[in-house]
C-alpha cells in the first residue's frame, strides 16, 4: 500500500494548487467579472448577480438591455434581477478537455450608454465520468526466458474528468509474478506498467490472469477494472530495438490527407520469424487514429485527415514495434502543427440602431462591431475598414470591438438609404478578409423649405373674365416626406387693400390655382400683385414666398366718345363757318373723340358716311380733321353736312357717330340766314329755298346795318361820347379798362369784338374780322349804358355795367396757330392720311387743352365748345378764372400706333393755355341764336 500512498500525494497537491492558480489568474484579469461554478448545472440555475457585480441599478434594467454577447450562449441575464443564469448544457469535459483550467469568456453589453465588459466563469469539474479502459481484456504473451523487471506496457484507462477528479492511480490484485507502476507520458497522462517480479516457468503455470484496477480521486472515488490474460510462450530471446525512443516532426497546418509524416523502424536481432517485426499504435487517444495512419509493416506514419491549429497544435503518437514472439518495443513521436493562415476574419454585428434621423450629429454611433480571428500570432490578427466612400467611419471601441459612427451630416433627400459594407483583414500571409454589410435607414426631418418652380409669376388676364374662373396656379415642390413635404398656398400681402383682396382674388391651399372673384375692369385696375406663400406641413414649419403679377389685358368694351362737335344742352348743334374763298387743303374743323380702352382698342380712325356732296371735303383717317377737297363752286350749296362715324381698332371694332354743320360764308352775319333748325333736303328744290332764305336774310342784316349807320351818324352829330365811344379810331375806348363778366380770353386766329346797345328792342351783333398784323387784339364795348341789354334783367343789374367802360384783355400769342393747327385727337401740324401719329410736345398739349376745354363744357352743362369771343362758339359763360385743372385728362388712353406707349398725363405740361381753334367762325345754329 506505501506505492498507493506515493502516487495519492500529487493529486493532493494539484487540489493545492488549483485554487491558488485561479486567485493569481483572477489578480492577473482585474477588468473582468469571474465566476464558478460547477459542471453540470441545472438549467435556469443561477450564477451571480451580473447586474449588481457591475454596478447596474435594477430599475435600469428595461432601458440599459443588458444582455449576453457571445457565440455559444451558455447563459443569460434575467431582464427583471439582472442575475445570470445558465442556459444550456455545460459539459466541461466537452467544452475542454484536458485543460487544467476551463474559463468560459464572454462579454455583456448594455445600452444608452453603450458598455461592453468582460465576464468570465470557472467551470469546476465534478466527479461524472468513470475511469475506462479501451479493452475489457488485456491479453499478453511472455516468453519463459524473459527476465525478472521487465515491464509491459498497458494501456490506460481514460477518464474524461479534470483535476483532482481524473484518474489518480491503478491498483493490481495480489499474485507472485507480477507488480504494477505507474507511469506519465510527456503530455502528462498516466499509463500502467506491469513489472515482472520473478521468473515465469512455462511448465509449472502457462497462463496467468489478472486484475487492474483504474481509480479517480474524486469523493467517492469511482474505479474501471480490466483483465490481464497472460500467456506464458516459448522463449524468444531478442525484442525489436527502436533507433531513438523519442521522435520529433512538425507538421503544416495544411498538409493533405495521405500526407507522410514519418517513417519508424524497429530491429529484431532473432533470426527466422521471430526477427518479423509489426507495428502498432499503443496508448494513443482516438483523435490520433482519426488523423494518423500507421502501416503495420513498413511503420510509415501518414496522415489521414485535415488538421486544425485552433483545435489542437501538437500530438504525441506512441509506437510499438512486436516481433512474433510477442516482444515489444516502444517508441514516441512528438508531432507539432504549424499554424496557417486559413481562418478568414468573422465581423459579427453585435449591435446596429437603425433607422437614423438625418439630422444626427457627427459621432453618433450605428452599430457595434466584433470581429473574432481563430488563427493564431499575426494570422489572428485583424483590422476593420469600410468598403467605399460613406457618410461613416469605424472608430476601435475595445479588445476586437469597432464602432461605427457618423463621419458628417446626413441628407435623407440625396440618400435615403446606405449599404456600409464592413471588410474584416488580418495580418497574415497572404491575407484573409470578410465582410458583411449593413442596411441602414434614414428617417426624415422638416430641413427643406418649400421651393417654387418659378421666382416671379406674371399672367396676363383679358377685363370682364367670368367670376371664380382660374387666372393662374403657382406650384411650389418640398423634396421632404410626409407632413414634411405636404405644402399648402395662402396669399400673405398684395398691393390692394386688405379688405378688397379677398374680393378680388383667392388661392386653392391644395392645388395653389388662384382664382378671381370678380370681374376685372382694365379701366379701373390695371394690375396688381400678390404674394404667395407655400408651407409645409412639419414641426416647425417651413414657408417661401413668391410674387404674382396680374395685368389685366384691355378688351374692347367701350366705345369711342366723341368730344366735338357734341349738342348743348338744349339740343342745338354746333357750326363751323368756311371762308367761301378757301382753298383745297383748307382745314375746316375737326372731330375730336377719345376711347376709354387702351392700344389697338383706343386706336380711332374716321369715315364719312353721309355728306352733302361727296367731293367736297375730305376727312384724315386718323386725324379727324376736316378738310375742303376742292374750291366752292357755283352750283355748291353754301350749307353742308357731314355724318363721321369714329371707329376704333378693336375686334370687333365699336364706333360712334358725330354730324358736322359747314357754312360757307365770309363772316358770321353772312352764314346767320343760312342757319335752321333742321336739316333740309339736298334736293335742287330744296337748295332753291336755301338760296331764297339766305337772300332774305342778308336783305334784313344790310337794313339792319343801315339803321344803325343812321343811328351813328345821328348820335355824333349830337357829340355824346358815351353814344360814340365804340366807334373811336383804334377801337379802343377811352375810359379805363374793363372786362366782361361773362367774356373769356379768344382760342382762334381771329378775335371777335362785341357791342351790345341795351335801348334796342332786339340784341344786335356786329363782328369784326380783326387780324393780329392789322390790328392789336383788342375788344369793341360801347361806352354808353344804353348799348347794354336790359331784356332779361328789369332791376338794372345784367350780366354788363352800364356805368363801367369794359375792354376786353388781349388774347394769348400762344393760341394763334396755322391752319395745320387745328385741335383733334393727334394734335398734328403736319397730319396725314396715312395712319402716321405724330407725337410733339406741341401737339399734345395743344390736344390736351382742346379735350379739357371741351369736357368741361360739357360737365358744366354748358352748350358746347367756344364759350367765348374768338372760340369755336359764341356762348360766353366762361369767363378768365376758368382753369384746365377742372377738368379730366384724357390723354393718358390715347394710343400711338408704332408704339407701346400711350400719351399719359403730366401736370408739369398743364400751362393753362386754352386749346387753339380753327379759322372758321362757329355759332349755335337755331331760334336761341337770334336772341
Amino acid at each position: 500500500m506505501r506505492p498507493s500512498t506515493e502516487r495519492s500525494s500529487p493529486a493532493r497537491w494539484r487540489q493545492v494548487l488549483l485554487p491558488f492558480l485561479l486567485s493569481l489568474l483572477r489578480g492577473a484579469l482585474p477588468d473582468q467579472i469571474r465566476y464558478s461554478i460547477p459542471e453540470e448545472l441545472a438549467k435556469n440555475s443561477v450564477v451571480g448577480n451580473l447586474a449588481k457585480d457591475l454596478g447596474l441599478r435594477i430599475q435600469d434594467l428595461p432601458a440599459r438591455k443588458l444582455r449576453v454577447s457571445t457565440e455559444k450562449e451558455y447563459f443569460t441575464v434575467d431582464s427583471d434581477s439582472g442575475d445570470l443564469l445558465v442556459s444550456d448544457r455545460i459539459d466541461r469535459e466537452q467544452i475542454c478537455g484536458k485543460k487544467p483550467l476551463c474559463i468560459l469568456d464572454f462579454d455583456a453589453v448594455a445600452e444608452k450608454p453603450l458598455n461592453i465588459f468582460h465576464v468570465a466563469v470557472v467551470v469546476q469539474d465534478i466527479n461524472d465520468n468513470i475511469p475506462l479502459f479501451k479493452q475489457r481484456v488485456i491479453d499478453l504473451k511472455i516468453g519463459e526466458s524473459t527476465k525478472p523487471g521487465k515491464t509491459f506496457p498497458l494501456d490506460p484507462a481514460l477518464d474524461s474528468d479534470a483535476g483532482p477528479n481524473s484518474l489518480q492511480r491503478y491498483h493490481l490484485n495480489d499474485n507472485k509474478y507480477f507488480d504494477l507502476a505507474e507511469k506519465q507520458t510527456p503530455d502528462g497522462r498516466k499509463y500502467p506498467e506491469l513489472i515482472l517480479k520473478n521468473s515465469l516457468d512455462r511448465e509449472e503455470q502457462n497462463f496467468h490472469q489478472l486484475v487492474l484496477t483504474a481509480v479517480d480521486g474524486g469523493d467517492p472515488p469511482q474505479s474501471g477494472t480490466t483483465q490481464i490474460q497472460i500467456q506464458v510462450t516459448d522463449a524468444n530471446d531478442n525484442p525489436p530495438v527502436f533507433s531513438q525512443d523519442v521522435y520529433r516532426v512538425s507538421l503544416q497546418e495544411g498538409v493533405p490527407p495521405g500526407f507522410s509524416v514519418l517513417r519508424v523502424a524497429a530491429t529484431d536481432p532473432d533470426e527466422g520469424i521471430n526477427a518479423e517485426v509489426t507495428y502498432s499504435f499503443h496508448n494513443v487517444d482516438e483523435q490520433v487514429e482519426q488523423l494518423f495512419n500507421l502501416d503495420k509493416r513498413t511503420g510509415e506514419i501518414t496522415t489521414k485527415d485535415n488538421f486544425d491549429f485552433e483545435i489542437a497544435n501538437s500530438y504525441t503518437l506512441g509506437i510499438e514495434a512486436k516481433d512474433p514472439g510477442d516482444l515489444a518495443a516502444h517508441c514516441s513521436i512528438q508531432v507539432e502543427i504549424l499554424d496557417e493562415n486559413d481562418c478568414a476574419p468573422e465581423v459579427i454585428v453585435a449591435s446596429v440602431f437603425t433607422p437614423l434621423p438625418e439630422d444626427s450629429p457627427p459621432g453618433t454611433v450605428i452599430a457595434l462591431i466584433k470581429t473574432r480571428d481563430r488563427d493564431s500570432g499575426e494570422n489572428g490578427e485583424v483590422y476593420c475598414r469600410i468598403l467605399g466612400k460613406t457618410d461613416f467611419t469605424l472608430k476601435s471601441y475595445s479588445k476586437n470591438y469597432y464602432k461605427l459612427v457618423t463621419d458628417g451630416a446626413l441628407n435623407r433627400e440625396e440618400i435615403p438609404e446606405y449599404n456600409v459594407t464592413i471588410m474584416a483583414t488580418d495580418r497574415g500571409k497572404p491575407p484573409l478578409s470578410s465582410s458583411t454589410t449593413l442596411t441602414l435607414h434614414i428617417t426624415d426631418v422638416n430641413d427643406n423649405a418649400p421651393v417654387f418652380q418659378q421666382s416671379a409669376y406674371l399672367v396676363h388676364v383679358p377685363e370682364n373674365n367670368p367670376p371664380g374662373a382660374s387666372i393662374a396656379q403657382v406650384s411650389a415642390s418640398d423634396p421632404d416626406l410626409g407632413p414634411n413635404g405636404r405644402v399648402s398656398y395662402s396669399i400673405v400681402a398684395s398691393d390692394l387693400e386688405p379688405r378688397a383682396l379677398s374680393s378680388y382674388v383667392s388661392v386653392s391651399a391644395q392645388s395653389g390655382v388662384v382664382f378671381a372673384q370678380r370681374a376685372f375692369d382694365h379701366e379701373q385696375l390695371r394690375a396688381f400683385q400678390l404674394t404667395l406663400q407655400a408651407r409645409d406641413q412639419g414641426s416647425p414649419a417651413l414657408s417661401a414666398n413668391v410674387s404674382l403679377r396680374v395685368l389685366v389685358s384691355d378688351c374692347n368694351d367701350n366705345a369711342p366718345r366723341v368730344l366735338y362737335p357734341a349738342l348743348g344742352p338744349d339740343g342745338s348743334a354746333l357750326f363751323d363757318t368756311v371762308p367761301r374763298a378757301a382753298q383745297p387743303g383748307y382745314l375746316v374743323t375737326k372731330v375730336v373723340a377719345v376711347d376709354s380702352d387702351s392700344g389697338h382698342n383706343a386706336w380711332l380712325s374716321y369715315h364719312v358716311l353721309q355728306a352733302s356732296e361727296p367731293g367736297l371735303f375730305s376727312l384724315g383717317l386718323r386725324t379727324g380733321e376736316v378738310r375742303t377737297a376742292r374750291a366752292l363752286g357755283d352750283r355748291d350749296a353754301a350749307r353742308q353736312r357731314l355724318l363721321v362715324a369714329v371707329r376704333d381698332g378693336g375686334q370687333p371694332p365699336l364706333s360712334a357717330t358725330a354730324t358736322l354743320l359747314l357754312v360757307f360764308a365770309d363772316s358770321l352775319q353772312e352764314a346767320l340766314p343760312d342757319l335752321s333748325e333742321h336739316p333740309t333736303p339736298s334736293d335742287p328744290q330744296a337748295e332753291l329755298q336755301f338760296y331764297l332764305v339766305v337772300a332774305l336774310a342778308l336783305i334784313s342784316v344790310l337794313f339792319l346795318l343801315a339803321v344803325i349807320l343812321a343811328v351813328a351818324l345821328r348820335l355824333r352829330r349830337s357829340s355824346s361820347p358815351a353814344a360814340w365811344g365804340c366807334f373811336q379810331p383804334g377801337l379802343s375806348s377811352k375810359a379805363g379798362p374793363g372786362v366782361l363778366p361773362s367774356c373769356s380770353e379768344g382760342t382762334l386766329p381771329y378775335s371777335y369784338n362785341l357791342c351790345v346797345a341795351s335801348q334796342s328792342a332786339k340784341t344786335e351783333f356786329n363782328f369784326l374780322n380783326v387780324t393780329p398784323e392789322v390790328a392789336p387784339p383788342r375788344d369793341l364795348l360801347c361806352e354808353d349804358a344804353s348799348w347794354v341789354s336790359s331784356a332779361n334783367h328789369e332791376d338794372g343789374e345784367g350780366p354788363f355795367v352800364s356805368d363801367t367802360i369794359l375792354k376786353q384783355a388781349p388774347p394769348n400769342t400762344d393760341w394763334r396757330f396755322s391752319q395745320a393747327q387745328r385741335p383733334g385727337t393727334s394734335g398734328s401740324q403736319n397730319g396725314d392720311e396715312t395712319g402716321t401719329w405724330p407725337n410733339n410736345q406741341f401737339d399734345t398739349e395743344m390736344l390736351q387743352a382742346m379735350i379739357l376745354a371741351s369736357a368741361s363744357e360739357a360737365a358744366d352743362g354748358s352748350s358746347t365748345l367756344g364759350g367765348g369771343a374768338g372760340t369755336m362758339g359764341l356762348s360766353a359763360r366762361y369767363g378768365p378764372q376758368f382753369t384746365l385743372q377742372h377738368v379730366p385728362d384724357y390723354r393718358q388712353n390715347v394710343y400711338i400706333p408704332g408704339s407701346n406707349a400711350t400719351l399719359t398725363n403730366a401736370a408739369g405740361k398743364r400751362d393753362g393755355k386754352a386749346p387753339a381753334g380753327g379759322n372758321g367762325n362757329k355759332k349755335k345754329s337755331g331760334k336761341k341764336e337770334k336772341k
